[in-house]
């Protein structure tokens, strides 16, 4: 009964996440050749150059490509893949309408609100464990051709290529330009959506004074792990406390303590993006 209401919940965000997709397309980044990188940039490029229509086009890229993949993803997978890609190039059908609904003629602006919208988009579909195919598969059958370039080397080729092409065919360096403002946007998003919104900091104290900061820390209502280290220059037994607060208050405050009762402590708060467990996020939830 779970299983089919997680596959539920997962299809439902696929719809959204399409959607949300084809209107940041549709809307924003195919009437000003806007192609951030990726299948659907490609598409952007050629619909450009041809005057068919993205969805078209994309379908017609995909589909060879996600057959000669099956093999690197699997049978299962393959089929995902194909009912994300089918969803989004309905999508982009039923969204057609909205290319010719000018909202700005501010090219930045319309870089901007359509980057947001597709990486909202495909933030979504990684959280959610879908997949609507793409150059992440071409770069994986490079990868198979020539191993020793990383994946990750031939989709920021591939992404690059994409960036440079729209600029070339719309006949404007800018373009270019504002295609690779757009992709460091969207990257940027997909980033903050899979890592999570949870605002958190994780301390290191290092010090001499563990009980008495102890007790304070606990009194704070927050918990705490003790590490044993050894100073590498003095060569002594040293108390590393790893405290993790998530509100800026409690950062600041905690950060005032440790200063008051021990001014020779040596502190590193660094971000996290996402904490699981008591006291924050149920690992049940991820």
């Amino acid at each position: 009964m779970k299983k089919n209401k997680d596959i539920l919940i997962q299809y439902i965000g696929l719809i959204i996440a399409c959607m949300i997709m084809a209107v940041g397309l549709n809307m924003f980044l195919v009437p000003k050749t806007i192609a951030p990188g990726g299948l659907s940039g490609l598409s952007v490029v050629i619909s450009k150059l041809t005057g068919f229509p993205v969805s078209n086009i994309l379908f017609t890229i995909s589909t060879p490509l996600l057959l000669f993949s099956v093999k690197i993803l699997g049978k299962k997978d393959a089929i995902k893949t194909f009912i994300g890609m089918a969803i989004l190039t309905l999508s982009l059908k039923v969204t057609e309408p909205l290319s010719t609904i000018s909202l700005t003629d501010n090219t930045l602006l319309a870089a901007i609100s359509g980057s947001i919208l597709v990486g909202l988009s495909l933030g979504i579909l990684f959280r959610i464990d879908a997949s609507t195919g793409g150059t992440d598969l071409i770069a994986l059958m490079l990868n198979r051709i020539i191993p020793s370039i990383p994946v990750s080397k031939c989709l920021s080729m591939i992404d690059g290529t994409v960036v440079v092409l729209a600029g070339v065919v719309n006949m404007n360096f800018e373009t270019g330009l504002y295609s690779a403002i757009a992709l460091y946007i969207m990257v940027k998003i997909i980033d903050t959506i899979t890592a999570g919104f949870d605002y958190a900091k994780a301390f290191f104290i290092i010090t001499e004074k563990k009980d008495v900061l102890q007790e304070a820390i606990i009194e704070l209502n927050r918990g705490i792990t003790i590490l044993d280290a050894k100073g590498g220059y003095t060569n002594e037994d040293k108390n590393v406390m790893l405290v993790v607060v998530n509100q800026k208050k409690q950062e600041v405050a905690l950060k005032k303590m440790v200063k008051e009762l021990d001014e020779k402590s040596f502190i590193i708060v660094t971000d996290v993006y996402e904490v699981l467990g008591k006291g924050f996020k149920s690992i049940n939830a991820v």
